[in-house]
């Protein structure tokens, strides 16, 4: 596998990912979906009537949030930001303030609530909480006519999700995987969720995610049910399972990004791992490994949304449609080194960085993207139940 050339400074994205899990993504389209609500009663707005003016044609500037270390240097004049403004003449006022999702969705609230503006034009969330911020209508609609890149170049695997099947109010950023790392150096290779579970010789040695999402997912799966699509026993099954796991012993801890440091430590030597992760670690660890489980891959995506009352809807737009543009999203991909979102950028890669052209977790093969699956939505009384017994087996 190769190793990407540009290595970012600073803390990843996903290393601040904290309060939820990712909704992983598949291919499958609900034709009727019914969005949980997760808010007390009034809420929920109708982005058609919670709209504002748009000035994108006599005022070229746009607001953005979005999480840190996510873009190729702003300062570079022959990078993506600075090559958008130049083409199209909007000014970005561009903000890494977004750090985690549950904080961020706190921070902004109380004015999507109640039909207020929170001052930006688009921000970057994981899917899980775009779900949840276009069910409660906090959303606008985008313009197909003003995206055509967007609909014609979306690699296929992140199509038809359950929340957005048509792609009316998101459009993805950046993608990882979630799946298992090990360390070849210090254990042999570990295949599936089940094998790392029960081999005797991983036994205090492994580390599972503290999101629940994340981690459920694979424990439905290895109890035979669907992520995408189970009932209440089967979700007993699986935390059941996951239960007697602990109590054996069997799982060192439950943690977010820190397992890096464990398993760069040679305190874990396997772990549920993110793919942006791994890349990280692969450039003081060529013997760090991403592996595919044989139950499958988790597959999640940080979107860009337009809130309600944004004034600037079109200059959005056109910094979506210029991101799906298969050479400007090689570019930013070069640096960032998650899993590119936008069919034909891998041609593309070969002329800004060939390195990079056969890294796995940049440009994932059809077969590696077509083994992953949904976890459902959850309505209130699932989340409050899962997330309480799931709290309770890993003592969050």
């Amino acid at each position: 596998m190769s190793v990407p050339s540009h290595r970012p400074t600073g803390l990843s994205r996903r290393s601040l990912l904290r309060g939820g899990g990712a909704l992983a993504l598949g291919g499958a389209s609900l034709a009727a979906l019914k969005l949980p609500v997760f808010e007390v009663a009034g809420a929920a707005q109708d982005p058609a009537s919670c709209r504002a003016a748009d000035r994108s044609g006599s005022d070229r500037s746009l607001v953005i949030s979005n999480w840190p270390q996510y873009i190729d240097p702003r300062n570079n004049k022959n990078g993506t930001f600075q090559g958008f403004s130049e083409r199209t003449g909007i000014t970005v006022d561009y903000t890494d303030d977004v750090n985690d999702n549950a904080e961020f969705y706190a921070k902004v609230r109380n004015q999507l609530g109640t039909c207020e503006p929170i001052d930006r034009d688009m921000i970057m969330l994981t899917d899980w909480m775009a779900a949840r911020m276009i069910g409660l209508g906090w959303i606008q609609p985008l313009d197909p006519e003003r995206v055509p890149n967007l609909h014609a170049n979306l690699i296929e695997p992140l199509r038809g999700v359950q929340w957005d099947p048509d792609l009316r109010y998101h459009a993805p950023w950046q993608t990882g995987l979630t799946g298992i790392a090990y360390d070849a150096s210090r254990t042999d290779a570990v295949g599936s969720f089940e094998e790392l579970l029960t081999r005797p010789d991983l036994k205090g040695r492994i580390s599972l995610l503290s999101e629940m999402r994340d981690t459920m997912a694979f424990m439905l799966k290895v109890t035979g049910a669907d992520p995408g699509d189970f009932d209440d026993d089967e979700w007993a099954d699986a935390i059941d399972r996951l239960r007697q796991v602990v109590a054996d012993g069997h799982v060192r801890s439950f943690t977010g990004n820190e397992y890096v440091q464990d398993l760069a430590a040679g305190n874990v030597v396997a772990c549920e791992a993110w793919s942006g992760d791994v890349i990280q670690l692969q450039f003081d660890n060529p013997d760090i490994r991403f592996v595919t489980p044989e139950e499958g891959l988790a597959l999640w995506s940080d979107n860009m949304i337009v809130p309600n009352l944004a004034t600037h809807t079109a200059n959005a737009e056109a910094w979506i449609d210029y991101y799906y543009e298969p050479a400007v999203a090689a570019k930013l991909a070069s640096w960032v080194n998650y899993i590119c979102p936008v069919e034909g950028a891998r041609e593309e890669m070969e002329k800004i960085d060939p390195s990079l052209v056969d890294n796995a977790l940049i440009f994932p093969d059809d077969e590696a993207l077509a083994a992953t699956f949904d976890f459902m939505p959850l309505d209130d009384q699932q989340t409050a139940q899962y997330e309480g017994e799931w709290a309770d087996v890993t003592g969050g």
